[in-house]
């Protein structure tokens, strides 16, 4: 299975950035180069490890510390590729995508700080570093399933295909967080490579890898311009969050009071030439 997803991590790198898919999605062009250079240097770190005399050199350490680099650059490049999937599913409401995207930094903010004081750091030292690992990536893939059940209730209404790459890598990521999620939730009790949580880990990658593939190789679907009238709800919704951080045109308004003011006045003066017309034909 590891040998498999090597290949996989190889194969959809070099596909994806074939295609000119990483012109539209950098951020996970970046993520997929990570995997399939990182993948099978921890595999050969591993093995030297597994060996007797690999032991005596410390390998494991190395191991350690290049696996949880490894996962934290992940962390940070799925954060970003978030916001790509959003821009690209959004991109026929440029204005609901700008707020969108703020909100959804918020939300990131607020998911990490909530991660990082929810932490037990049970290890102390340097060794604290796998329990800030997989408290970041709880928090990523919290995000991650969200964003996936926000593309699957809002499809219709972003003339979304089920075709669409956006979908397909947010898809990928909700297998992938899911499986993100168990190994973090359940780390505690694997206690070796062989356990079963492990097999369960690398078969939910390799379905993720083999959606991203299928995608990859299927041509997409154009997307459609979206028509609606402009008493619709999304156009609206569209025109006012557009119209945010934007102070437009200056314009210089007459007070209401003077207005009013001036209309009392007027009125005044033509009851008082009313008058003067009516004793005027009274005296003649």
């Amino acid at each position: 299975m590891s040998a498999a997803e090597l290949i996989l991590w190889a194969a959809l790198s070099i596909l994806f950035w074939s295609k000119g898919l990483n012109r539209r999605f950098p951020a996970m062009n970046y993520y997929l180069a990570l995997r399939a250079i990182a993948t099978p240097v921890l595999m050969s770190v591993l093995y030297v490890e597994s060996q007797p005399w690999g032991r005596d050199h410390r390998i494991g350490e190395i191991y350690y510390f290049g696996f949880f680099a490894t996962y934290l650059a992940s962390t940070v490049l799925l954060f970003f590729i978030c916001i790509e999937v959003f821009r690209s599913a959004l991109s026929a409401f440029p204005g609901i995508a700008k707020l969108a995207i703020v909100i959804f930094r918020w939300a990131a903010v607020v998911s990490i700080i909530v991660s990082l004081t929810s932490i037990s750091y049970a290890h102390r030292g340097i060794y604290i570093i796998a329990d800030v690992s997989y408290g970041l990536m709880h928090s990523v893939s919290v995000l991650e399933l969200c964003l996936l059940a926000f593309l699957c209730l809002s499809m219709n209404a972003l003339r979304l295909t089920v075709r669409d790459l956006s979908f397909g890598i947010a898809l990928g990521f909700g297998v992938l967080s899911s499986a993100d999620f168990i190994l973090a939730s359940w780390i505690s009790r694997v206690a070796s490579l062989t356990d079963p949580l492990q097999f369960v880990y690398e078969s939910l990658i390799l379905g993720t890898l083999a959606i991203w593939m299928v995608y990859c190789i299927l041509p997409e679907p154009a997307r459609k311009p979206v028509l609606m009238p402009a008493s619709s709800t999304i156009y609206r919704w569209n025109e006012i969050a557009s119209a945010l951080g934007h102070t437009g045109t200056k314009v210089a308004v007459q007070q209401p009071a003077n207005s009013f003011f001036l209309s009392d006045v007027e009125r005044v003066v033509e009851k008082v030439l009313a008058r003067n017309m009516k004793g005027r034909e009274s005296e003649t």
